[in-house]
């Protein structure tokens, strides 16, 4: 069986890397690697995210096609909902997989999301003409309160659409590009970063560590 050795006593685990046709899974998979997990099961199967100790939604592209996506695999949503919502396994989304947390998206037409913390995706909107979107590139991660998993540093960033949180202790994270952004956000087991930690260097190998040590 495949399995992960984090720091501290040896442990069994299998870490399912969501695949829906709309993520960077080369990439987030050899960072998984990186960072030390050794049984990464990159999975469109249901049945193996129900077995999985650790989950990563990855997510590129526009809210609504990734969100059809995802609702296309039978059963992908239910098995998801059961070991994120009620079995309280670690659940990572990146990018375009944290935004589906949301309630809703706004990108050509409005379409629903996971539901899982309150608020809305919509368009960043440039307060100047020197603001450039979609953000693209290195900035801060700025942490709103203690937590396991996020700490104060530089991370990669791209993405033209940005999550409005509604209740703001969801909020773990922000960075600034011509105002206040969220930059991750996450309730009990699960966050979701804006941020690609696949990207990010040693910033981001330094994260998925914490997040494969995590015991929320």
């Amino acid at each position: 069986m495949p399995f992960l050795r984090p720091r501290g006593n040896l442990v069994a685990e299998t870490i399912a890397l969501i695949d829906f046709g709309a993520g960077n899974l080369h990439s987030v998979h050899n960072a998984l690697k990186a960072a030390g997990a050794e049984g990464v099961s990159v999975t469109s199967d249901p049945e193996r995210v129900r077995k999985a100790d650790r989950i990563v939604l990855p997510g590129v592209g526009a809210f609504g096609a990734c969100r059809d996506a995802l609702a296309a695999i039978d059963g992908m949503v239910s098995a998801l909902e059961e070991r994120a919502l009620h079995a309280a396994t670690p659940f990572l989304g990146i990018c375009v997989g944290m935004q589906l947390l949301a309630d809703k998206g706004i990108e050509f037409g409005e379409h629903d999301g996971l539901g899982w913390i309150g608020g809305t995706v919509k368009a960043m909107k440039p307060g100047s003409a020197a603001i450039k979107i979609p953000h693209m590139g290195w900035n801060d991660v700025i942490p709103t309160e203690g937590h396991d998993l996020l700490e104060a540093g530089e991370a990669y960033y791209l993405h033209g659409y940005h999550f409005e949180v509604a209740d703001a202790r969801d909020i773990l994270a922000k960075t600034d590009h011509g105002g206040p952004l969220v930059s991750a956000v996450g309730r009990d087991n699960i966050v979701g970063v804006q941020f690609h930690p696949e990207k990010s260097q040693a910033y981001g190998l330094a994260f998925l560590k914490r997040f494969l040590e995590w015991k929320p």
